[in-house]
């Protein structure tokens, strides 16, 4: 019997860094958070890609 895998955080802080663009409840969170609209952040992350902190300056937070 195989030993049961150890579940690690790797992985989940980079996560937690990006912005899933097509992912409607990462585009609301993050709408919700720099009170801008939903279409304004999807632009944001077209605009200069999905990182967290690029995201969130483009929008003026």
């Amino acid at each position: 019997m195989a030993a049961a895998k150890k579940e690690t955080a790797r992985g989940r802080k980079q996560d937690r860094a990006r912005v899933a663009g097509g992912q409607k409840y990462e585009v609301g969170y993050e709408s919700k958070k720099t009170g801008r609209s939903a279409s304004a952040v999807k632009k944001a992350v077209k605009k200069v890609g999905n990182s967290r902190k690029r995201v969130e300056k483009s929008l003026g937070r």
